[in-house]
């Protein structure tokens, strides 16, 4: 990974409409891929994982070696290829477009783009969700042993650095069981807490430093970050592990960490680092997508608390907020209205939540999604209980 980069610009992308059909951004991005997408040829035609980077409005294929890193400055496209049945030669596939904290609005606007058109190239078979770095739905994170979010981006210039001319990085690492993230951050003593682990990368050397506090599990990604990277440097740098708990402040971990003028070296507490388990239980929310006779569409809830299988309707299109993840069900019988403004009206649905970064899947009506289908209170058939249409036009 290279260094020495230029405070970069966050994009509030959550505030944009990614409502990009018939816009300037439409005609870019077809004009990038005019005559057919080429990343697309032999995408999803074998069991696997396969990434790509968004560049200028292109579709990048991301090297193997890098599966599970990305930069917080770019949007990615991730598809999962698998057999629902083993003994079966059936593929399905799960299309994910993630974006960095500080990806552009062309960057993400391109990569939802492109995961509706990689969904066709698939034959609309496969099952599409949104990404949002640090709040990575748990399918997503299944696919790796671990994420870690480099700064920067493809703008500003990345190349390969040999570890003698490595800039020192700063990760942090947190959170419990199946849920541990991995983030780099600024190189300064502000950021050490007692409840997290911490691993300071000085290109031959990698330390590990263990809050009094931290957990087993922060403490083992940890260790298999380290060795990762050792074996990414062909064995190379050195390995120490420490413990806050007798550590000098002239170990070498501290000296490397800025503390600044008017600073303190008094290292934060567990409490200050925040919990592993920041997830508050939310009550559910189903609401309905529907096209009036004008052609305008409705958004109303229909359902919250218990959510019965049977409020879903095969002729129009939900959403679905469980506080953890938001789900779009595409009705068979939908309308292309409804099925098209299906991720749209759910994006703009989150953004003005109180949870803006959460997952969001869409999900077509025969498609198996047990993550989806757990959601609900009961096993009622589909369209057994329809609740009114509603008249809360926002389209």
């Amino acid at each position: 990974m290279a260094a020495g980069l230029r405070k970069q610009k966050k994009y509030n992308w959550k505030e944009t409409n990614l409502s990009l059909f018939g816009s300037d951004l439409e005609k870019k991005i077809k004009e990038a891929s005019a005559h057919g997408e080429e990343a697309w040829k032999g995408a999803g035609a074998e069991v696997g994982l396969q990434i790509w980077r968004i560049v200028k409005f292109k579709v990048t294929h991301w090297p193997k070696g890098d599966y599970g890193k990305f930069y917080n400055g770019d949007s990615y496209i991730i598809l999962n290829t698998y057999k629902r049945d083993p003994s079966s030669e059936a593929l399905s596939w799960d299309v994910h477009f993630w974006i960095g904290k500080y990806s552009t609005q062309d960057e993400y606007g391109t990569a939802a783009y492109k995961t509706v058109e990689l969904d066709h190239f698939l034959k609309d078979a496969a099952v599409q969700h949104r990404e949002v770095q640090g709040n990575e739905s748990q399918r997503f994170r299944s696919y790796f042993d671990h994420i870690v979010t480099w700064k920067g981006g493809a703008d500003s210039g990345f190349n390969h650095v040999e570890p003698e001319k490595y800039t020192p990085r700063l990760l942090h690492i947190k959170g419990k069981k199946d849920n541990v993230r991995i983030e780099e951050k600024q190189l300064k003593r502000k950021y050490i807490n007692s409840g997290d682990v911490f691993v300071l990368d000085l290109g031959l050397k990698i330390i590990q430093w263990n809050g009094k506090e931290s957990n087993k599990d922060e403490r083992i990604v940890a260790a298999s970050f380290m060795t990762s990277l050792k074996t990414d440097r062909g064995g190379r740098p050195a390995l120490e592990t420490v413990d806050e708990q007798g550590l000098s402040e002239n170990h070498e971990f501290y000296k490397k960490l800025w503390v600044g003028l008017f600073g303190s070296k008094k290292t934060k507490s567990a409490e200050a680092g925040g919990t592993d388990e920041d997830v508050k239980a939310v009550e559910k929310v189903l609401h309905m997508i529907h096209e009036k006779k004008d052609h305008q569409l409705s958004f109303k809830q229909v359902a919250s608390g218990f959510i019965s299988r049977g409020y879903l309707d095969p002729t129009d299109v939900f959403v679905l907020d469980t506080g953890l993840h938001v789900f779009v069900w595409v009705g068979k019988e939908a309308t292309s209205h409804e099925k098209g403004g299906g991720l749209v009206i759910a994006h703009e649905y989150v953004k003005t939540s109180k949870h803006p970064f959460l997952p969001i899947t869409r999900v077509a009506q025969g498609q198996s999604l047990e993550a989806f289908e757990s959601t609900f209170d009961d096993r009622a058939e589909i369209g057994s209980n329809i609740q009114g249409k509603g008249d809360c036009v926002i389209l």
